[in-house]
């Protein structure tokens, strides 16, 4: 059988006491151990941000301006034709 622990890290952190009084409690009171209910509470806490993080809020100007953008895109800038060339030659040298 597989060592269930092969795949596992350990992470320590230093936090005042109070703040473990206060961790132990909400564990308790939702029935997990401490470190249950730390890792679910982090893990929470992380997708969370990791989803806010793909969600792009925009007033209906910028709305607007970026529909104008596509419809009626700028002509490429000297910085973008040099972009574009290099891009055309990295990928015609790899195939």
């Amino acid at each position: 059988m597989p060592n269930s622990h092969e795949n596992t890290v350990r992470i320590i952190a230093r936090i005042p006491m109070s703040v473990q009084e206060t961790l132990a409690r909400a564990a308790e009171l939702s029935g997990a151990t401490l470190n249950q209910f730390m890792v679910q509470a982090a893990l929470k806490e992380a997708k969370k941000i990791i989803e806010d993080e793909k969600l792009i809020i925009l007033s209906v100007s910028d709305v607007d301006k970026v529909f104008s953008l596509i419809e009626n895109p700028p002509a490429p800038n000297t910085r973008l034709k040099v972009a574009m060339r290099k891009y055309k030659e990295f990928f015609s040298e790899s195939h």
